[in-house]
């Protein structure tokens, strides 16, 4: 009897063991580096259960990749937010938009977690952080603690969820990084799992004619449409595609996770010829400083006139991202042998889930479509320094500012309205991607001399580029190409009170709340003095709201309060009334 007890429980114990390696091996991811994670060092931050997901690492957004995962909070805020492991507030961040309120907490292991858009800190941290904003006298702080001042436990509430700073609802902004580097990493590579046996979709793939040529808005491209499902996918009512040359493809894909899921990003993109990988994309890590070549990932010009983000599976020269793998000539391929090539793509979710697409190419030297011609312009080669300049214009790129070479194209035109202070200039246009921004001097009219220092650059739209002037010249650094003149902001913020007046009673309210905007160079700083003393005011850009919290420094009686709100051009907002507590 025991002994068969013995056998059983065995053979059990056997099954369970088999089971359970099965299971980790079938939804493990593959890492592509050569990275070691800690799969059971970290918690979730959330007892919302189930996790799910309203933005995925890596996701493809305006000018960046998605640095962490987005937790849903059920579109509200002030659920608790846990420390995942044992370790000590190493930064403490408010800032009028990004992350808003946020915190950092760095871990024995070796990697540091991130929490954005909160709404609040517990008591400890809130009352640290607001004797930091007292002491610099200023809304936004970024603080470096000591290991010693905030340690944290596991599982110890740090904070609570919220919408502040440059969030689009109610959320949780979730990152591990790595300590050293500061290079962010797919969370559900460390163990933070969320329920997922659903494969990405596949919606529409490209080819593009590159034809020896840099990319640009003028390469040739091809669009096929995909039908299937399920994992498994194939060009519809096409099964072979005649291509000769030197070409290049794309892909259109998403994920989603079980439960309430929006359209997430993949994990990785590969593409194989033949049996063979010639490209693969695997967002595991990145670094900051290279996010913005998210534009060279993608299809810009597509992107830019469509909206449609096309992954492309060929590397631009000038592209710095390290998420690229296995890759033969940058993904480059050459059909020309009149032969039948099997071609397959493989999309990977960050769970293990996969999907495929596979085709047929035929090299055909009957299948030619040449690029047309570019417009008469200046090449600037990618990996150098670039400049351009005429008698009241001056542009220069600084190198590693492009991502392939560039044939730049410059055009003036005479001013748009009154308030101009020069001729527009057309720096190229909207559909080349930038990874640094660039210099741009223009030239002011005689009529700018009383106004020198209330200029600036704008784009047609008006929107600010900033800018000084300097030496005969309005000097900025947009971030995109575009079409620039200069103009002047000579006119104050503004300042709307809400709910505060000359006189008022504010006994039993907690909040006096304002709305300041400015109409062209943006806010530079706001402050607020009761009885003559700096007073804390809380800042959301999103909503222009401004507000200040009364607390045991506002005592009983008559007050004096005075708003000071100034513009990047320094124009400069007082309001000031007495009140009553």
């Amino acid at each position: 009897m025991y002994n068969n007890l013995s056998r059983l429980s065995f053979y059990k114990l056997g099954l369970l063991s088999f089971t359970l390696l099965f299971f980790c091996k079938a939804n493990a991811q593959q890492i592509f580096s050569n990275y070691a994670y800690p799969l059971t060092d970290f918690r979730s931050p959330l007892d919302i259960e189930p996790p799910a997901l309203a933005g995925s690492f890596g996701e493809l957004r305006a000018n960046h990749f998605h640095s962490g995962i987005d937790f849903r909070t059920n579109q509200r805020t002030g659920y608790p937010v846990y420390a995942p492991a044992d370790g000590f507030i190493s930064r403490l961040r408010v800032q009028n938009s990004g992350f808003g309120l946020a915190l950092y907490i760095n871990h024995p292991n070796g990697y540091t977690t991130v929490y954005g858009h909160l709404s609040r800190f517990n008591p400890k941290i809130a009352q640290i952080a607001k004797n930091i904003q007292y002491k610099n006298k200023s809304y936004e702080i970024d603080e470096f603690p000591s290991s010693d001042l905030i340690p944290v436990r596991k599982g110890e509430v740090i904070a609570y969820t919220g919408n502040t700073g440059s969030s689009g609802g109610p959320h949780l902004h979730f990152e591990i990084r790595d300590s050293k580097t500061e290079a962010t990493i797919n969370p559900q590579l460390l163990g933070i799992s969320i329920p997922d046996n659903i494969p990405p979709v596949i919606h529409a793939m490209y080819v593009y004619r590159l034809n020896g040529k840099p990319f640009n808005e003028y390469t040739p491209k091809q669009y096929f449409q995909v039908t299937g499902g399920n994992g498994t996918y194939k060009l519809n009512q096409v099964n072979t595609i005649h291509l000769n040359g030197e070409v290049g493809f794309g892909i259109v894909t998403n994920d989603r996770h079980n439960g309430a899921s929006g359209n997430n990003g993949v994990y990785s993109i590969e593409l194989q010829v033949d049996g063979n990988t010639v490209y693969t994309s695997a967002l595991e890590r990145f670094t900051f400083d290279n996010s913005k070549a998210v534009n060279s990932h993608v299809d810009y010009p597509t992107l830019q006139r469509t909206k449609q983000s096309i992954q492309k599976s060929f590397v631009d020269p000038g592209n710095p991202l390290q998420i690229y793998f296995n890759l033969v000539n940058n993904g480059h391929i050459i059909f020309n042998d009149d032969k039948l090539h099997p071609i397959k793509y493989t999309v990977t979710d960050a769970k293990g889930n996969k999907s495929t697409l596979s085709f047929n190419v035929l090299g055909d030297a009957k299948a030619i479509i040449n690029t047309p011609e570019l417009p008469v312009g200046t090449i600037f080669p990618y990996n150098k320094q670039n400049e351009f300049t005429t008698e009241d214009v001056k542009v220069i790129l600084p190198k590693g500012t492009l991502y392939n070479d560039l044939n730049f194209v410059y055009k003036k035109s005479g001013k748009l309205q009154q308030n101009a202070f020069s001729n527009v200039h057309h720096i190229q246009n909207n559909l080349s991607p930038l990874h640094t921004g660039f210099e741009i001097w223009i030239k002011p009219d005689s009529t700018l001399t009383k106004f020198q220092d209330k200029a600036l650059i704008v784009n047609i739209n008006r929107s600010s580029q900033g800018g000084y002037f300097e030496n005969g010249w309005v000097k900025a650094k947009p971030r995109n190409f575009g079409s620039f003149f200069i103009a002047i902001d000579t006119i104050a913020p503004s300042i709307t009170p809400l709910n505060i007046a000359n006189g008022k009673n504010m006994a039993g309210i907690s909040k006096m709340n304002f709305k300041i905007s400015d109409g062209l160079s943006g806010i530079k700083s706001f402050n607020g003095y009761i009885d003559g003393k700096w007073i804390l005011m809380e800042f959301d850009t999103k909503t222009a709201a401004l507000w200040h919290t009364f607390d045991e420094r506002t005592t009983t009686g008559k007050h004096t309060f005075e708003l000071v709100v100034v513009d990047m051009k320094d124009n400069v907002k007082r309001y000031a009334i007495e009140f009553y507590r």
